[in-house]
Parts: C-alpha cells; structure tokens; sequence
C-alpha cells in the first residue's frame, strides 16, 4: 500500500501513524499490543510451532500454535553495550545512546560519547552546544556526508553502478569536509553506498559536529582500553577524567533469547547465517523479516519473499490434497 500522493518526501511522525493505522484497517491486521515473547518451539511429531506470549498488563500467558513463523523482532531489539574493564565500577554516569533525553544537564560537565555513528555524532553535537567538555570515540572508519550528498547519490545510484556514484560522494565529501584524516577520523576503504549495501552500515550525516572537532571544542579519542573510578584510558595510553559517559553504540537482536530450534536460520548473535538475498528462510516454516541490515528496502524485499513461499507452499499443499 502506497503513501498517499500528496504525501512529502520525509514522512512527519504523525502522518506515519496514521499510515499504519489504514494499513491494519485495510489488511484486517489485529496486533497484539503489549505483549512480550516468551518462547517460540518447534514441535517435531506436530509439524507446526508453539509459542508463549504474555500479555504486560495482565500477565496472561496466551498460546498460539502456528504452521509458519516468522522472526520480525528487529535487529535492534536491545542496547549494546561494550564490555570494558573497569566499567561497573566507574564513579560517574554510564548510559547508553537509547536513555539520552538533552545535553542540558551535562553542562559543565566533562562528557564522553562512545561510537561516531550518526547517532553519536549528534549526541557529541548536542552536548557541546549545551556547555559540556565534550569527547567522542571514534572505534571504526566512517564516511562523513552532508544529507544532499547523500540524497545525490540515492538519486544517480538509479542510473548508474554503486562504484562511479561512491566515488563521486566521496569527492565531494573531500571537497566539503578537507581530510578528516588529521583529526582522527578515516574513510573506510568501500564507498558509503557499498558499505551500506554489504554491512548495514549508513553514512553519518553531519549536522555540525565536524566543524566542532576541527575548532577543538570536540575533542577525538581512539577506543578505550580500560577504566579507572572516573578515569578513562585509551589504546593510545592518553587519560583523561569523565562525569558521565554515553555509549552510543548501537543495538542486538534478542531472538535467541525467546526463540528454540532456529539454529537452520540464525547465527549465536541472533542474525541470518546466510548472506543476503538467501537470509529470510529457513526450515520448517521459519522466516525471518529485516534481520539482513539492509534498512526499509530489506525489509520489503523480505516482506514479499516471504508471502510469496507461504502462497507457494499452501498452493502446492491444496494440490497434493487434491
């Protein structure tokens, strides 16, 4: 079901909403709200998966027996952290990225962010803008872009290979940014849409944060080694003392936690085995939907690869009954 026509390029969080209440309208979809997963079995003699959900605000235990079942949970179903020595002991506060309302009651304060992804990047932007002594961590290489290169690219990449629209980006991003290289930020080696397609990983779009790092107001650190009361340590033997740290370092799939028998589909980490296009399916009826780190576009593509099998597989099941 498509946006309506007149609908802007970037969808307001309302009008989202609204979105998806026509679609559970349209499709006749009842979700289940407030409900949490508890186990998901596969019954071998049954053919068919048993599952435990339970309702939050009653504690209901609800049972649903299923022929199909698919693994939606997300990859981003829960926090990460790192682990880092020394940080259950660390005398300041330590939150991750997911609880950070406002840098307005960090100012003063000396603040850590800890991975430049885009929402680190802004984390680090919005609490030096608000007063703190603000550092980040820069763990990874990462391409620095302005949203309308960005926008370029997902425009030409239409007409032309990955490899020509990346390298024009990356040009452009040279030209806009200089050589980032000096303040301790480095270009992976596979252009930004390369990197996407292959790993998930987006390109961070600047929104001022770069030209803090450059006048020094943000300072770059290399990843941490090790922590000491309010003391930091980092791989390149530099220290320095924090009153709160921010881990802004993504999330994890819990779907092994709650989901038995999807060793055919899932990874120890709760992520396909298989490289995309070939992730979303595995055995007795078991699928998976936006576990391939391949953004909204994935997730359709799933979406449709999925039904389809289902169709197939009830069409072929009414023949051989027939």
């Amino acid at each position: 079901m498509s946006y309506p026509p007149d609908a802007p390029t970037y969808i307001p969080k309302d009008q989202f909403v609204k979105y998806l209440d026509s679609y559970i309208e349209r499709f006749d979809i009842q979700p289940k709200y407030n409900t949490t997963i508890e186990t998901c079995t596969y019954g071998e003699g049954k053919e068919c998966w048993f599952s435990l959900a339970c309702d939050v605000a009653t504690s209901v235990v609800v049972r649903y027996k299923s022929k199909f079942l698919v693994v939606a949970s997300g990859e981003n179903s829960a926090a990460n952290i790192p682990v880092i020595p020394g940080l259950h002991d660390f005398t300041g506060v330590a939150i991750h990225s997911s609880l950070y309302k406002s840098g307005v009651v960090y100012s003063g304060k000396n603040a850590l962010v800890v991975g430049c992804g885009n929402s680190g990047m802004q984390i680090a932007y919005d609490l030096a803008s608000h007063g703190a002594n603000t550092s980040i961590v820069v763990r990874s290489p990462v391409h620095v872009m302005t949203k309308e290169i960005i926008r370029l690219g997902m425009t030409l990449v239409q007409h032309t290979t990955v490899n020509i629209v990346d390298d024009l980006l990356v040009r452009m991003s040279n030209i806009v940014f200089g050589d980032l290289s000096r303040h301790g930020i480095v270009k992976p080696k596979a252009g930004p849409l390369l990197l996407k397609e292959k790993t998930g990983r987006s390109a961070v779009i600047d929104v001022g944060t770069v030209g803090l790092i450059k006048k020094g107001i943000i300072k770059v650190h290399e990843n941490i080694s090790k922590i000491n009361g309010n003391v930091v340590e980092f791989e390149d033997n530099k220290e320095s003392s924090f009153d709160v740290i921010v881990f802004a370092t993504g999330y994890k799939s819990m779907a092994n936690t709650w989901l038995k028998n999807g060793g055919s589909m899932l990874n120890n980490d709760g992520l396909p085995k298989k490289e995309f296009p070939n992730h979303w399916k595995g055995a007795n009826g078991l699928y998976c939907a936006g576990l391939a780190r391949r953004g909204l576009a994935g997730i359709a593509i799933d979406a449709n690869s999925i039904a389809n099998d289902i169709l197939s597989t009830y069409k072929t099941h009414r023949f051989e009954m027939n």
